[in-house]
């Protein structure tokens, strides 16, 4: 049984949660006072700082759940994931709208293989 290791803990949650090659997490963004376009730009780069720490990269993206405040911003999440995602490698990815609360625009619970040693 491969062990289970965990990044970041607090006593309610860990950043990264990474069993058997696979790293678990969420991102939501740092700053709230940016606009959705800012937001989801802040959380695609935060997803590409934990891959680089996971040793993973974008390629080995298996799944993406993506949470959004407000549907309206729908077409910038797409053209901004558009140019972001891999052309060859999309993850399984679903959008729903959800209410997120203070001045969070989205959320991305990411599901990505890291890279064996």
């Amino acid at each position: 049984m491969s062990e289970i290791q965990r990044y970041g803990n607090s006593r309610r949650w860990a950043d990264v949660v990474v069993h058997q090659g696979v790293a678990y997490w969420v991102e939501v963004a740092e700053d709230l006072s940016l606009d959705a376009h800012g937001q989801i730009t802040q959380v695609l780069s935060q997803v590409d700082a934990t891959l680089e720490m996971i040793k993973s990269d974008r390629t080995r993206l298996l799944q993406v759940l993506v949470s959004i405040a407000d549907m309206d911003d729908a077409g910038i999440l797409n053209e901004l994931w558009d140019a972001w995602v891999p052309a060859d490698h999309p993850p399984v990815r679903a959008m729903v709208q959800v209410g997120l609360g203070k001045a969070y625009k989205v959320e991305m619970v990411v599901t990505a293989a890291i890279i064996e040693p």
